[in-house]
């Protein structure tokens, strides 16, 4: 199998609120994301758009008394209400134009309120709440989850994924040569700007929990701030000649897939839009030409499993 995957880590506020203060990025959030749509649907290009579980929601508490959490301040940032009181801590419709968008996206898991399940912190108890939930109030609302991004990357309980009839989950990008290294910094730079490597494909397998893995290649925001704005000037964007490498690779090989990464709230200027914009239409022309497929995670996992990609699970909606 030849493809490109794209996950978004869909959050708004829920993304920082254990953060030492809530980004400001989060104020343009909501607009970023009816954008992105906006550009999903004019090169068709389907997404897996992972969701924090209290996105769902119409209203709370802010306390979610009864359930468990990493820490006893956990939950001291929501601040409860409704989604017209607070609109960066409730989906309010966005979710729904995930669904309703011409793309055909998938709606994935992005825990209940984005607890990293892979810190040490995170024990079984919290991991089962924070699945059970997020798949609970998915369902309530009328779509049914496949596919799990964990916060930050940071894998843990795979077990309780399985358990709760998940099927899939964006693992870890493999190692490159500058990983680890004292000038890690330094040495994406000179990847980027000198060696220009191409992002690894990847190949999902199926784990010993049965869940596929879908490792990462790519994140899509790995090199901004002033060090970007410089670079830009001086060479344009490295990371969209690093995209179209990782795009024309999986065009060109027998089998691998490209998984392209992003979060709505990276999207905060217009040259954000762009860099997307340009990949987007890079990856359409590759795909036109017939030589690779754009898929969803489940569409990955569904044929991986031996799936009949019509009979997958996905999410329950008006199109």
């Amino acid at each position: 199998m030849n493809a490109v995957v794209l996950s978004l880590d869909a959050e708004l506020a829920w993304g920082y609120h254990d953060l030492s203060e809530v980004k400001e990025n989060v104020e343009t959030a909501r607009t970023s994301w009816s954008r992105l749509l906006a550009l999903f649907d004019e090169f068709n290009i389907p997404a897996t758009w992972a969701v924090v579980g209290h996105l769902f929601l119409e209203s709370c508490d802010g306390t979610h008394a009864n359930h468990p959490t990493p820490t006893d301040d956990w939950f001291d940032r929501d601040p409860g209400g409704s989604a017209s009181e607070n609109p960066f801590w409730f989906g309010d419709g966005l979710i729904d134009a995930i669904i309703d968008a011409d793309a055909r996206h998938e709606l994935g898991c992005h825990t209940f309120s984005h607890v990293e399940l892979g810190d040490e912190a995170t024990d079984r108890e919290v991991a089962v709440a924070e699945t059970r939930r997020s798949i609970e109030t998915a369902d309530d609302a009328g779509y049914t989850l496949e596919s799990f991004v964990f916060p930050r990357n940071k894998i843990g309980h795979r077990d309780v994924l399985a358990a709760y009839g998940l099927t899939c989950y964006r693992g870890q990008r493999p190692e490159l040569w500058y990983d680890g290294s004292r000038f890690q910094s330094l040495g994406k730079l000179i990847d980027l700007l000198v060696s220009r490597t191409s992002p690894p494909l990847v190949t999902p397998e199926v784990d010993e929990y049965g869940l596929v893995n879908i490792p990462a290649s790519m994140f899509l925001f790995g090199y901004e701030g002033r060090a970007r704005t410089v670079t830009e000037r001086l060479w344009g964007d490295p990371l969209i000649r690093s995209a179209k490498r990782g795009i024309d690779r999986a065009a060109d090989a027998d089998e691998g897939v490209f998984h392209l990464w992003m979060h709505p709230n990276n999207f905060t200027e217009e040259r954000d839009f762009e860099r997307l914009r340009t990949i987007l239409e890079h990856l359409a022309t590759r795909r036109d030409e017939a030589r690779l497929q754009v898929r969803t995670m489940g569409e990955i996992a569904g044929a991986i499993r031996g799936t009949d990609p019509a009979t997958t699970r996905t999410p329950i909606g008006p199109r």
